[in-house]
């Protein structure tokens, strides 16, 4: 019962955090100029799409045990499908220039009626479909993939974000996917800010971020995460206490595709255009570097990495990316590329001294439980005399 009320109190402290957060977002958006702190706010809302992402790749590999390396290719399906669907059909024509405009000839925005309401609910639809996308492609290739364990999975779900993304660059998909051209002029995060009013579109990137983190933690702290707990333990085990193998890894992977797609989606609206060249293999690697520096078991670790992750790439270590003199003596190794070395050796220190990540296996609100005294050790001013 006392831990059950630790664990509230923990759960509690946490959302109170979350929600001041967000607020905190909305106050430094519209208080601090854009245009100067513009590397704030792309860290911000490039993290929050990257937390979303590398929870769910933590679902499965971290929660379920399952080695995937699809992420980039759930993420591109989640995209295009964003952005297919939302693109305004007075712009379609300038989009799909090369193909004589779309074979998709409506705006999910514009079909409920345009305007603020329009924007938003066209744009949640857009992105549950998204999902709905990914996960659709997930379950058709899991039911062969999911035979496979460890790393042949890994190699067979890499080589299907490869192909995939080859698929989506086939001339003859062009009226769809563009081709190799980038789509664009579909609303993105800026499009939620009140013209003459308040920026809102990092809070609204955070906002989406968090919502559906919270769903992936709801499912890890159910029945179904519990089973996906007991087959990254010992499928054997599991097995025998009734969990049905094949099923509970197929609905792994396709919750975690299912969130990738959200995630990819999300990633469109940063970008501000989908290219299927941008979601390359060096994509997944990033993830799942997050995902391990984070802590593999810890949607908190994954939250906390991501944030730091592109904070340090693209923003805290770009000054050494630029010559810089002490006078006429010309600093040496400063120049174009060493960030990314300087980078490497910070991520080589944090795998050496952290090796189950910065928050190993627990949640935030672990931290705010009082650690068990071990047995047998001194408990109190009497046993500690």
């Amino acid at each position: 019962m006392l831990k059950q009320k630790k664990s509230k109190k923990g759960v509690f402290i946490t959302l109170i955090g979350v929600v001041a957060l967000l607020a905190l977002t909305v106050v430094l958006e519209n208080v601090l100029d854009p245009t100067k702190n513009i590397m704030l706010f792309t860290v911000l809302k490039k993290g929050a799409v990257y937390a979303l992402v590398a929870s769910s790749m933590n679902l499965l590999n971290g929660f379920t045990g399952l080695f995937s390396l699809g992420q980039a290719g759930f993420m591109l399906l989640g995209a295009y499908a964003y952005a297919i669907f939302t693109i305004p059909n007075s712009a379609r024509e300038n989009v799909y220039y090369l193909y004589g405009g779309s074979a998709i000839h409506f705006s999910l925005p514009e079909l409920f009626g345009g305007g603020a309401v329009g924007l938003i609910l066209g744009v949640l639809l857009a992105l549950i479909l998204a999902g709905i996308v990914a996960a659709a492609v997930a379950w058709l290739i899991g039911l062969p993939v999911l035979r496979l364990k460890s790393d042949y999975l890994a190699i067979a779900t890499l080589g299907f974000a490869e192909i995939i993304r080859a698929v989506f660059q086939w001339d003859k998909l062009g009226p769809v996917t563009n081709g190799a051209n980038a789509l664009k002029s579909y609303p993105t995060f800026s499009s939620f800010n009140i013209p003459g009013g308040l920026r809102l579109s990092t809070a609204v990137a955070f906002l989406m971020a968090a919502v559906c983190i919270a769903i992936i933690l709801l499912l890890i702290n159910s029945s179904y995460g519990r089973a996906f707990k007991a087959i990254r333990e010992d499928e054997v085990a599991a097995e025998a206490m009734g969990i049905n193998l094949a099923k509970h890894k197929r609905l792994s992977f396709c919750i975690s595709s299912f969130f990738a797609g959200v995630g990819g989606g999300m990633f469109a609206m940063f970008a501000n255009q989908v290219q299927a060249k941008t979601f390359t293999t060096a994509l997944t690697y990033e993830i799942l570097l997050i995902v391990v520096i984070g802590g593999i078991g810890s949607i908190s670790g994954s939250c906390i990495a991501s944030f730091l992750y592109v904070a340090c790439s693209e923003w805290w270590l770009r000054f050494l990316d630029e010559e810089h003199f002490i006078g006429t003596f010309k600093l040496p190794l400063m120049r174009n590329g060493f960030r990314m070395v300087v980078f490497s050796v910070i991520i080589m220190i944090v795998v050496l001294f952290f090796r189950r990540g910065i928050m190993g296996d627990k949640e935030l609100p672990d931290l705010f439980q009082k650690r068990k005294p071990k047995p047998g050790a001194p408990v109190g001013k009497e046993g500690a005399k």
